[in-house]
């Protein structure tokens, strides 16, 4: 057998690597169009895959309201809240209470600091039924009516903040703070203030706010 006979035998036999993705596209082009359309059960049992309808059956139990119910700065509420809601959603978007800001919303900041029994926490990271039977407090819950409560008034007077955008987690932070260490060091003051984040550094002027806090509540009591 010549040389062209062999190349022209190679040529029926093979195929190129276009020619091969050319007839495979149009393959699958006319399977779809002549296969019927799937049911909604395609993983056979005992596969470990999840199919369609149980999916969608998850979806729906997580979009299912329940009920929770918590006091926030004194006043007991009852509300209807999906699952996965955080405390911070509920608190700011059926509450109304806007003081509490939502920043990283991953537990990094701070900005959404409340206090849940008396425990600074950051309610970005809190579902809103984990605070069931649990009381509440947010910055407003801190105002003695329209006047500012010691920890704001000294915020105010210190100049404890710049942007203002962090200072209700601030506020919150340094209020827990002091009802677990009434007279708290410098260092102590850092360390409890830690996990409070300010973008403006207003840091030496927030510690001076936390110790002037301290003088105030001292005052009253």
């Amino acid at each position: 057998m010549d040389n062209r006979k062999q190349k022209k035998k190679a040529g029926t036999t093979s195929l190129s690597r276009r020619g091969f993705m050319t007839t495979i596209g149009v393959g699958a082009v006319g399977a779809s169009v002549l296969s019927p359309e799937a049911p909604a059960e395609t993983v056979p049992a005992g596969t470990g895959g999840t199919s369609i309808a149980t999916a969608a059956t998850a979806a729906e139990q997580e979009n299912k309201l329940l009920p929770v119910s918590f006091k926030v700065n004194g006043r007991k509420h009852r509300l209807f809240v999906e699952p996965r809601q955080t405390l911070l959603q509920v608190l700011r978007e059926k509450l109304m209470l806007t003081g509490t800001k939502p920043g990283c919303e991953r537990g990094e900041c701070g900005a959404c600091t409340v206090l849940i029994d008396g425990i600074p926490r950051y309610s970005c990271m809190t579902l809103a039924l984990e605070a069931e039977g649990c009381e509440v407090i947010t910055v407003e819950g801190l105002m003695e009516g329209e006047k500012a409560g010691p920890v704001q008034q000294a915020f105010i007077e210190e100049d404890g903040f710049q942007c203002g955008y962090c200072t209700p987690g601030q506020v919150m932070a340094a209020e827990g703070l002091l009802r677990v260490n009434p007279n708290p060091t410098l260092e102590e003051i850092r360390q409890g203030m830690s996990g409070n984040l300010c973008r403006c550094g207003a840091y030496t002027h927030i510690f001076k706010a936390v110790q002037r806090a301290a003088e105030l509540k001292k005052g009253r009591s």
